[in-house]
């Protein structure tokens, strides 16, 4: 009787997988993320609210959060393959990661696994005071979030969608707290949003990709999906977000103000990327925005002209160039 492909799996031998897989097993590109953790300090310090040069809260706590956040989200992205391989060697693209290939072994994985959930503990422990205590907090819910999502969360309609977009909330929470900066309203809701656009078009790409069959087998809850629902969820989240955003831009109207608020200049790189990607997932081109981030230049110098206006706005205001 010949193995099964999971028990092909779950003994092969480690030394078969190269230094590659094990780099891929840790899905490196996916802690670009964490660049979520660093948007409430610099909304924080434009507006005078955190000073970096403070010890325990200045900029060595805001990379220790954010270590901690990439090697926790690599944690549990490595629990989730586990628990996805069967469903992956029917995708396309994700049959090809190291354990659904079977390249890396399920007790190696679990084990790399649990280093990181101690390396992420050790960052956590670097912090002091308050910060430590909240981030501790954050990362746990954090962690508990997706072992949620990864048992039952994902396979349920929005809900799905909703966990998704939690982990970027608290990435932004995790910032917040790591530099005693209070979270606004606006920056929660524009966060919320905004990977809910994210979680949407990926499984609106999915379907263009793949076909809404192949979809579904990959990717158990598409099949409670439509295209017309994703669509509509897409457009929504986006109109949403980018509304959120203009609500933000028009309260700044005092603290960017040179003839006309400045800040507003940013809106237009903002709708471009929304607009951009929508056109390219409704496409097919990309099945995962993550991808399309990574991929498409024309997005990511759109992505880099936001950046670089809202960096440039803020010292701006900082120095005293614009606003009161």
């Amino acid at each position: 009787m010949q193995p099964t492909h999971a028990e092909t799996t779950d003994s092969i031998d480690s030394d078969a997988a190269s230094v590659r897989d094990y780099v891929r097993l840790l899905r490196p590109v996916q802690w670009a993320k964490s660049v979520f953790v660093l948007i409430g300090p610099a909304y924080g310090y434009a507006n005078h609210d955190w000073n970096p040069a403070n010890p325990k809260t200045g900029w060595m706590a805001l990379v220790l959060a954010v270590i901690a956040f990439s090697l926790a989200s690599s944690a549990c992205y490595i629990v989730n393959d586990i628990l996805d391989a069967p469903a992956d060697r029917n995708h396309p693209r994700k049959r090809n990661r190291p354990i659904a290939s079977g390249r890396v072994s399920v007790g190696v994985a679990i084990g790399i696994a649990a280093g990181l959930v101690v390396a992420t503990a050790a960052a956590i422990l670097l912090m002091s005071g308050m910060a430590a205590i909240w981030t501790t907090a954050i990362v746990g819910v954090y962690v508990l979030n997706v072992t949620l999502y990864s048992a039952i969360l994902k396979h349920i309609v929005i809900a799905d969608v909703i966990s998704l977009s939690l982990g970027f909330v608290l990435r932004v929470l995790a910032g917040c707290a790591a530099v005693s900066v209070t979270p606004t309203t606006w920056l929660l809701n524009t966060t919320f949003f905004l990977a809910m656009f994210l979680a949407f078009g990926k499984r609106l790409g999915e379907r263009r990709s793949l076909g809404s069959e192949a979809a579904a087998a990959a990717r158990g809850v598409q099949a409670g999906y439509t295209d017309d629902l994703l669509r509509q969820a897409v457009i929504v989240t986006a109109v949403v977000t980018l509304m959120t955003y203009a609500i933000y831009v028009q309260s700044q109207d005092a603290k960017y103000m040179l003839g006309f608020n400045l800040m507003w200049l940013t809106v237009l790189p903002a709708t471009y990327g929304m607009l951009r990607a929508i056109v390219l997932l409704e496409r097919g081109t990309y099945d995962d925005p993550t991808l399309l981030a990574s991929k498409d230049r024309p997005f990511q110098i759109g992505a880099v002209v936001f950046g670089v206006m809202t960096l440039a706005l803020m010292v701006a205001r900082g120095w005293h160039w614009v606003g009161v």
